[in-house]
């Protein structure tokens, strides 16, 4: 099992991280698959819009719903995120490395991104995944010990993907 995990305490730090992993990786010429968060300010809006980025090549998916300025709810839109995991899925054969951006609270319920993670780590594709501090007991639970916390440098990935 070869699963590497970044986690900043930053926000948006690790979208950020991730994103320019995901660039690194592609110039180099890895085959990747996954998602990239970027999360855009909206004029007059009190939340920014989430939209996840399919790699390798698109398209960008809203995966946030506008709940009013007053809400408290989660702004997640589930569905849209299973369509993304479920568009990931297919781009899964052929992959080098699967790269997604978030451990998050779907994943820490048993849905969205999770069972994916564990088929690419069946077929031997090394998984890089973005963790929030906030659910990080969550995914050492998830990944039972055999995931590896990746430095924020780009040349130490690349060194742990070569033995993964």
């Amino acid at each position: 099992m070869h699963i590497g995990f970044l986690s900043a305490t930053e926000i948006g730090e690790t979208d950020r991280l991730i994103a320019a992993l995901a660039e690194m990786l592609q110039a180099r010429g890895v085959e990747v698959a996954g998602t990239v968060q970027t999360n855009r300010a909206r004029e007059g809006a009190v939340h920014t819009d989430m939209d996840l980025w399919l790699l390798p090549n698109g398209p960008e998916i809203r995966i946030s719903q506008v709940l009013g300025e007053g809400s408290t709810g989660c702004r997640l839109d589930a569905g849209a995120l299973e369509g993304a995991v479920a568009e990931v899925a297919r781009r899964l054969a052929g992959a080098d490395v699967l790269i997604v951006n978030k451990f998050g609270r779907q994943e820490t319920d048993g849905r969205g991104f999770r069972s994916l993670l564990g088929d690419a780590l069946e077929q031997g594709i090394p998984v890089i995944i973005g963790v929030n501090p906030d659910y990080l007991s969550a995914f050492e639970e998830f990944s039972a010990g055999f995931a590896e916390r990746l430095p924020n440098d780009q040349a130490a990935i690349l060194a742990w993907l070569s033995r993964s």
